[in-house]
């Protein structure tokens, strides 16, 4: 049963393996209170690390700009899903903490853990480098820093870079982050971080919250603070998760599905030539669903007017399939030939009567020249072939069709009038966002709306990154709800 849990202050236990006081200064550390007051997002980047995608990484181009931060973070954040690591870390503006300094964002695949921790590494270094005392061999042994990098006077500064991680993968991959880096890996509750990351969007950066129509940049932001609560939270990685957040930071998960992001990819590696998620959602925006999928219009010639349907509305994605396939496997033996991969009948086992005499005939060698060209008429040519484009935007729709109506389903239930959706499913795609706003204006007839986030892979990142309560949370929604201490008043069973 699902109990509602109250986000408290959180707590670092202290495990076997770790120093007491190596624990006592990461915590001092993470005391340091983010200011997030007049946060904003920055469009254009200027900084060079910020604009180079590596193979094994991509570095996000919208950082957050927290102006009125001025003190030394001393730790970063991660988020490790099943499918993908996300990544916030801060820096200051070319090293002026008077102008203050922002939030950058990357995501690696999960397989590439090593590459992320050495990332990390390196930006341990960077830290330790920038705030060890002059005369430390930290200091003296660090590589160079770039020209428009400079040392940071901070008397809360520590040299250490700890780690607030969340996700399954912070506890898979403790052990092998900690000693790594060598510094203290703080654990944080995934569902808690969602929540607080996704309060931090909601309510103080603008042009960071919108509404979705049905065609590309047909999009509308949402004012800072504007929504009430109950509301859901869908969170779409390689699984969905459902979650209620019934007051400020309050909330039950009420549901999911094990068809999300990783069913899109693992049926789409099977299926097409994609290598990874961007690959396929570009297959996607090209292809024609209607090449594979059964419409209402394939069914009744028309409109289902009576129930609301129209012509081109899915009745069964990939339901052409079977027929199509089939059609063109009789047409293909009505011309004397075999398609796709069909086999002739299996010989016939000898029977007790008869001796098996093997052949000394040579086995022929398969042909390895190409079929002749088919004319127009020739229905297996023109069926049998399915392209990955058009698999791709089907099984988009699909997915992305289940998750909405699941999504409506649990917000008729709970009451719930704004929904939104995030998580790295999404992956900043116009053409699932445009599902799944369409699916929840059409099943809720208009009632019930979609909200969409520009940093929407990162909620449990940023929440990891904000765990202490910050400075001046709820300013520009008018609230003091952040002014006071949090407790948990329940837990989830």
């Amino acid at each position: 049963m699902d109990v509602p849990v109250t986000i408290g202050p959180p707590a670092h236990a202290l495990l076997p393996s770790e120093d007491a006081n190596t624990v006592a200064a990461a915590v001092s550390a993470l005391d340091v209170r983010i200011d997030v007051k007049g946060a904003y997002i920055v469009d254009s980047v200027d900084e060079k690390e910020a604009t180079v995608d590596d193979e094994d990484y991509q570095h996000e181009h919208n950082d957050i700009r927290l102006p009125h931060q001025h003190n030394v973070v001393s730790h970063l954040a991660v988020d490790i899903g099943g499918s993908l690591i996300k990544l916030c870390y801060w820096s200051f503006e070319a090293d002026n903490k008077d102008t203050g300094g922002r939030m950058h964002f990357l995501k690696f695949p999960t397989d590439r853990i090593d590459a992320c921790i050495e990332y990390m590494r390196q930006l341990a270094i960077k830290h330790r480098q920038r705030n060890s005392p002059p005369s430390s061999p930290t200091k003296s042994q660090s590589a160079p820093l770039a020209s428009h990098e400079s040392a940071i006077d901070d008397d809360n500064a520590t040299s250490d870079l700890y780690v607030v991680a969340t996700g399954g993968g912070a506890y898979k991959f403790y052990d092998k982050i900690k000693s790594i880096l060598g510094v203290p890996v703080m654990r944080e509750d995934e569902m808690e971080c969602l929540i607080i990351g996704l309060d931090f969007f909601i309510s103080q950066v603008p042009r960071e919250i919108f509404t979705f129509g049905d065609a590309p940049g047909s999009h509308t932001f949402v004012p800072t603070g504007a929504f009430t609560h109950p509301y859901l939270l869908v969170n779409m990685g390689s699984g969905v998760s459902i979650i209620k957040v019934s007051g400020p930071r309050e909330f039950t998960r009420v549901g999911g599905t094990s068809l999300g992001g990783g069913t899109l990819w693992g049926l789409l590696s099977l299926l097409t030539g994609a290598r990874n998620f961007d690959d396929m959602l570009k297959l996607a925006e090209k292809g024609d669903n209607t090449a594979v999928d059964m419409l209402v219009g394939d069914i009744y010639g028309a409109d289902y007017t009576k129930i609301g349907l129209k012509s081109t509305t899915i009745a069964s994605s990939f339901g052409k399939v079977y027929r199509t396939k089939r059609q063109a496997e009789r047409d293909a033996e009505d011309h004397g030939g075999m398609r796709n991969g069909d086999i002739h009948d299996p010989p016939t086992e000898p029977s007790n009567n008869t001796t098996h005499i093997p052949s000394t005939a040579p086995t022929p060698t398969p042909s390895t020249e190409p079929p002749p060209p088919a004319d127009a008429g020739d229905a297996a040519s023109r069926h049998i072939a399915f392209k990955p484009e058009d698999i791709s935007k089907s099984l988009l729709y699909a997915i992305s069709n289940n998750i909405g109506q699941i999504a409506y389903l649990h917000a008729e239930k709970h009451n719930c009038e704004h929904i939104y959706f995030g998580g790295s499913f999404l992956g900043g795609h116009w053409q699932t966002m445009a599902t799944l706003s369409y699916a929840i204006k059409f099943w809720s007839k208009g009632s019930k709306q979609a909200f969409f986030l520009r940093h929407e892979g990162y909620l449990g990142a940023v929440g990891a990154f904000l765990r202490r309560q910050p400075v001046h949370w709820g300013a520009r929604r008018g609230s003091v709800e952040g002014l006071f201490p949090l407790s948990r008043v329940g837990s989830r069973t």
